[in-house]
């Protein structure tokens, strides 16, 4: 018999079974635990906001432009023409007038980040019939044409309003896709809007119409008008005037002498003041042709008209002879004593007056007076003098002028060293050899004139990798009084480049609402010579 089987005895668990048999209930999640810790994170939302804000202004910017672009544009019709009128971000502001294919017209109306843009669509046949079957209205024609302007303007910002609104909304949806955001974004552009013409509004300059740049077949524009005086006294007449420029729909450089003759008021005489043409011979046609547009009465070189001063170059001045207009010429530092010499030859050049040691001249009613550089930079065997030189050269010509019986009106240097040291003793030097423009009044008041390169720097020019524009200007003198009163800077594009502007200038005692006499910055000098 098989013997009874015990059955196991039972044992208490250990602990590490019992342990496992446990359920140990797990924490809830307080909001202690749930708060961020300190550290980096919370250091950072600053920076996030930050970038949150910055990234608003650039959607708010953006689709405002947007909406400019899109449907911030009115047409309106001013006068005979029927135009379109856009604000445009801008750095500079300003108003640009759009003639196409004529060209634009600049004007530095104000300073804002908004431009004003004015294209001229096309002149409406009916309103431009009604003005030649009605001449008498053309007396009108200026008011009509302001309350049009201002009507479009209302219109134009109106519409530029809803433009910038509508864009920064629906951009800011876009990109958010919650209302907040969008609405936020509106609102900052009708803001930034809004701040831009206040700021156009207390920068307006109403005389900015009086010095405008023109560009393309515009330039001819100050040309066709006639001298400041007529402009500041008879707005009406420049308002015309400038109408008829579309009509014109040429070329400039194909048909340069063929452009609109300029009628010149005769109490102006009229100086083409050129410089550093260096042997470049396209010079010498935009002389001739700037000499009958603008009736030019005298033309006044200030040197360099070579480039070595070498005897084999001399037969390039010979087009000076047929120039059509009495031709004053000072020596530079590169015209040699040979290069005077052939010019100052009277049976072969009677219409030119060579200026050195400081001798004076009357033309055309103008007393000038002048002289040579002392330095001849292509012989490199001669010592060079420097500037010292060119202020002896100065003293000398100054010492000569205060010499004369009579005023001198206007004296000439080639070196602006020399120039300036005519101060006080004229109210009008002319100076070249930097190859590009400037302009000062000095202490003395004596208004010094540096004229750029009408020979674009010469044929040099094609070594280097743009080409220097063609510079020259034109100058309008009171004929009792021999003061300046306005100028003309023309600009043409260099070599291979087919551009042309002309930018009208005003003495600053001769604008509207200015003293007589030299006083404050645009003074042209001393007392007038009679």
């Amino acid at each position: 018999m098989a013997p009874d089987r015990i059955p196991p005895a039972r044992t208490a668990p250990t602990p590490r079974a019992r342990a496992h048999r446990v359920r140990i209930p797990r924490p809830r999640a307080s909001a202690r635990a749930l708060a961020p810790l300190p550290g980096p994170t919370a250091a950072a939302a600053p920076g996030r906001r930050w970038l949150q804000a910055l990234a608003l202004v650039v959607v708010t910017l953006l689709g405002a432009w947007l909406g400019l672009l899109v449907v911030g544009t009115v047409k309106v019709p001013v006068g005979p023409m029927d135009t379109r009128m856009a604000l445009t971000p801008s750095a500079s502001g300003g108003t640009r007038v759009d003639v196409s294919p004529l060209g634009a017209l600049s004007l530095d109306s104000h300073r804002a980040p908004v431009r004003l843009d004015v294209d001229v669509d096309r002149l409406d046949p009916v309103r431009a019939q009604a003005l030649v079957a009605h001449p008498e209205r053309l007396s009108g024609l200026q008011d009509e044409v302001a309350r049009d302007v201002r009507h479009g303007a209302v219109e134009l910002g109106v519409r530029s309003c809803v433009a910038v609104v509508t864009g920064a909304a629906a951009l800011g949806l876009l990109v958010y896709r919650r209302p907040r955001p969008a609405l936020l974004a509106s609102g900052l552009a009708l803001a930034l809007l809004a701040a831009s013409g206040g700021t156009a509004w207390a920068t307006w300059n109403p005389k900015s119409v009086l010095e405008p740049r023109f560009s393309g077949l515009l330039s001819s524009a100050p040309a066709v008008v006639g001298d400041a005086r007529s402009i500041v006294t008879e707005f009406d007449v420049y308002s015309r005037e400038l109408a008829r420029l579309v009509t014109n729909v040429t070329k400039l450089y194909d048909v340069t002498s063929t452009l609109p003759v300029y009628q010149p008021d005769p109490s102006t005489v009229r100086v083409l003041h050129v410089s550093d043409i260096h042997l470049n011979p396209a010079a010498w046609p935009i002389v001739a042709s700037l000499v009958e547009q603008y009736d030019i009465d005298v033309i006044i070189d200030s040197g360099d008209t070579m480039d070595h001063g070498s005897a084999a170059e001399n037969a390039f001045l010979d087009p000076v002879a047929d120039l059509g207009a009495p031709y004053v010429w000072v020596r530079g530092n590169h015209d040699s004593a040979t290069t005077q010499k052939y010019l100052g030859d009277t049976k072969r050049f009677k219409n030119v007056r060579v200026l050195d040691e400081g001798r004076v001249v009357t033309v055309a009613g103008l007393r000038v007076a002048g002289t040579g550089d002392p330095q001849y930079t292509p012989d490199r065997t001669a010592e060079r003098g420097g500037r010292a030189a060119e202020k002896a050269a100065g003293i000398k010509l100054a010492y000569e002028i205060r010499q004369q019986d009579e005023p001198v009106d206007i004296a000439v240097a080639h070196d602006p060293n020399a120039a300036r040291e005519t101060d006080g003793a004229v109210p009008l030097a002319l100076a070249g050899h930097l190859h590009h423009r400037e302009q000062e009044i000095l202490p003395g008041g004596t208004r010094l004139r540096i004229e750029g390169s009408t020979g674009g720097s010469g044929l040099r020019a094609v070594e280097g990798e743009h080409p220097d524009p063609v510079q020259t200007s034109v100058l309008y003198l009171d004929k009792d009084t021999h003061r300046l009163q306005a100028w003309d800077e023309i600009t043409l594009g260099g070599l291979g480049l087919s551009s042309a502007e002309v930018s009208r200038h005003i003495a600053g005692e001769n604008q509207p609402g200015a003293s007589p006499g030299p006083t404050g910055s645009g003074a042209a000098g001393p007392p007038a010579h009679r």
